[in-house]
């Protein structure tokens, strides 16, 4: 699971947990049947607006030692499920998660490009405790 961070143009941040592939070049992600309250979804409204999302996936642990993140910022696209990159897109979605196997995601897709990385984890400093 990752988090999909858009802003409007007004530069209003939102965010919302998503499920996504990694392909090739891209990060896909798609709307799904799960329950939301509106049809209109501020993330699609977003990215029409400014094109531009991060996506961040990471792990909390109360041994921090443990801790670590990825962050993937890009420039993103909403595909009709029908288009041959809206059904790829999709298709990757379903054969990375079973639940998508019975409830193909009716879409649209949200397709990432130009995806630039950044990372952290947890480093022990010299002379720390737990580095021994």
């Amino acid at each position: 699971m990752a988090r999909l961070a858009t802003a409007s143009a007004a530069a209003v941040p939102h965010l919302v947990p998503v499920v996504f592939a990694l392909e090739n070049d891209y990060i896909a992600l798609a709307v799904d049947a799960k329950p939301k309250t509106t049809t209109r979804l501020r993330r699609l409204d977003n990215i029409a607006a400014t094109g531009r999302v991060s996506l961040l996936v990471d792990a909390y642990d109360e041994d921090w030692s443990q801790l670590w993140w990825v962050r993937v910022d890009g420039v993103a696209d909403i595909v009709a499920a029908e288009q041959p990159s809206g059904t790829a897109a999709i298709d990757a979605l379903v054969a990375k998660y079973p639940q998508y196997a019975h409830a193909r995601p009716a879409g649209p897709a949200i397709i990432v490009r130009d995806l630039r990385w950044r990372a952290w984890e947890f480093t022990p400093h010299p002379g720390d405790r737990d580095a021994e």
